[in-house]
């Protein structure tokens, strides 16, 4: 009987985490609905708590990458925004004093626009790499720091997200023009005495500066849960582990 009324209330909490939770629910949520599931029986099993995690995950990632991929997501937030590349910033005082003060601030404004049009492809990738954690990965997470999950994530995804995302970027910045921008700028650059030309990599150095902000707020999301009262559930997921 107490077997059934939890796969009855485990049940229940799945069918309310798919059809609400994408919308309105955070991790706390998910997590708090957990801790009163784990309440009613001590004999959860493993592949429930994983499945448990998993939508927990799912939740929190899809929360973060919604807030980077929102118009402004990356230059309204100081702590993500992606600053003008070194070779730009030494160069900053003498094009402004020519005259391209505009052409920078668009510049810096178009790659940080860059990065919010990738962003909305890490969904699917995060999602694989849920569905195929494996329980060794849950009990790290759930005994781990306060951006276990995040280092599991990055571990990972970093490689596919930078493969999908690059492209992504370089496109976006070829239709707004930055591109554009951007050799213009290096352009003067160059005909100024002392000045040095820009040499790197504009697309990967936006991508990089994309999935860095990606994942700071991916931490940020985790750390919530983990800080949060209301949402200890994750202490009752260790005992029933049992691994510490």
């Amino acid at each position: 009987m107490k077997k059934r009324l939890l796969f009855m209330v485990f049940g229940a909490l799945s069918i309310w985490v798919f059809s609400t939770a994408l919308v309105t629910a955070g991790w706390q949520d998910i997590l708090k609905g957990a801790q009163n599931m784990l309440g009613t029986s001590d004999s959860v099993s493993e592949s429930e708590i994983v499945k448990g995690l998993k939508e927990a995950l799912a939740i929190g990632t899809v929360k973060a990458v919604d807030l980077v991929s929102k118009t402004g997501g990356y230059y309204n937030n100081p702590g993500i925004k992606i600053p003008l590349p070194g070779a730009v910033q030494k160069a900053e005082t003498l094009l402004r004093g020519a005259g391209f003060g505009s052409k920078v601030d668009a510049f810096e404004l178009s790659m940080n626009n860059a990065a919010e049009r990738a962003a909305p492809e890490a969904k699917s990738i995060f999602w694989d790499a849920i569905k195929n954690m494996k329980i060794d990965d849950a009990k790290k997470i759930l005994n781990g720091g306060d951006n276990e999950a995040t280092l599991f994530f990055k571990n990972k995804t970093y490689t596919r997200l930078q493969e999908t995302f690059e492209p992504i970027v370089g496109a976006s910045m070829g239709e707004v023009g930055v591109t554009r921008t951007f050799q213009d700028l290096n352009a003067t650059v160059e005909k100024i005495p002392f000045a040095d030309s820009f040499n790197f990599d504009l697309n990967e150095y936006v991508t990089e500066g994309a999935l860095d902000g990606l994942f700071i707020m991916l931490a940020e999301e985790e750390k919530k849960i983990r800080s949060d009262p209301a949402a200890r559930a994750t202490d009752l997921l260790k005992k029933v582990f049992g691994s510490k």
